[in-house]
């Protein structure tokens, strides 16, 4: 009995022996792989830690956006400039050879207009006739805008006034500034005050009705949601339509300063104006015959048009466009 209480103590069960050993191998196997991992740790991060990558790195990191942001703005800009110059380019290739050729007895070369803009340059009639009228026109334009701009957001709103206004607004738009000039001539003499009439004339009617036209675009959605906010009345109109046809309202400035300026040259042109003017200039060469001071005389018209739209109105509606996440801020 003792023997038999013995023996099976001494018998040993195969089962608990094998986990025991998959333990001690799955034991012995993570240290292995912990063990390369922690050899590859240790080498990548000896590399990462290596000073000259970190500096070289660093310096790639500096330098490469700063030289492709450089080379991307420089293409921008040659893209923007290389069309108008070669336009220009190609003006004043085909003006030297209607010249050349004889075309015409009365067409002066492009040198003989460049002498003229130096010979005005140096008896100090150039400069003063540029400032003069672009002071005129600046003024100008900037009380029509003052006037255009909320007669224009009236208009929307009053229904009934833009039944009886509309209509008269667009009439004197489609009429020639040649045809305000005697108008202001005589009621207002032939002094600074009928030119600025002119400009206001010429520039009132095609604010107010391009803004109109710009409102009347402006999805109703836009205004609903306005109104279920509470924004009604004059705070809807600053907070919801103003901002929603803002586009439009740079397109109405531009095209008011460009009729404008055409209305300021008739009228510089036509009456005789104490200050003297770019129109002045133009009457003189009409006076006296003289191709080469009306040429030059157009040349700064075109000139100063060209820098204000490129410098005042084309930027501003990029800007415009652009906070408006619009395809038209790329241009």
């Amino acid at each position: 009995m003792p023997a038999t209480d013995a023996s099976p103590p001494e018998t040993s069960e195969p089962g608990p022996s094998e986990p025991e050993s998959d333990i001690r191998s799955t034991a012995r196997t993570p240290d292995r792989g912990s063990g390369s991992s922690a050899t590859d740790r240790s080498v990548t991060g000896h590399a990462a830690t290596d000073p000259s990558d970190e500096m070289a790195s660093g310096l790639d990191a500096l330098e490469t956006p700063a030289g492709a942001n450089a080379k991307a703005v420089s293409q921008r800009v040659l893209a923007k400039a290389t069309p108008p110059v070669l336009a220009v380019v190609c003006v004043l290739a085909l003006w030297q050879l209607a010249y050349s050729l004889n075309w015409s007895a009365s067409l002066p070369s492009p040198s003989q207009v460049w002498g003229e803009l130096a010979d005005a340059h140096a008896d100090g009639t150039l400069l003063p006739s540029i400032g003069h009228s672009l002071l005129r026109c600046v003024f100008g334009f900037g009380a029509a805008a003052a006037l255009g701009i909320p007669l224009g957001v009236v208009l929307t709103r009053l229904s009934a006034l833009r039944v009886v206004l509309g209509p008269i607004l667009s009439s004197i738009q489609s009429l020639p500034a040649a045809g305000l000039v005697p108008i202001a001539v005589i009621a207002l003499g032939n002094s600074e005050e009928a030119v600025y009439a002119v400009v206001l004339l010429g520039s009132v009617p095609s604010i107010a009705v391009s803004v109109a036209a710009g409102i009347d675009q402006v999805p109703p959605l836009l205004l609903r949601a306005g109104k279920s906010m509470g924004a009604t009345g004059l705070n809807g109109t600053l907070h919801v339509l103003v901002p929603a046809a803002l586009p439009s309202f740079v397109s109405a400035l531009r095209q008011g300063w460009t009729f404008g300026w055409r209305a300021l040259m008739t009228a510089e042109l036509i009456t005789a104006t104490p200050l003297p003017g770019i129109g002045r200039m133009l009457s003189e060469g009409r006076d006296t015959e003289s191709m080469g001071l009306v040429l030059a005389s157009v040349t700064l018209i075109l000139a100063v048009g060209v820098f204000v739209e490129s410098v005042l109105f084309t930027p501003l509606e990029r800007r415009v466009l652009r906070q408006r996440g619009l395809t038209g801020a790329e241009r």
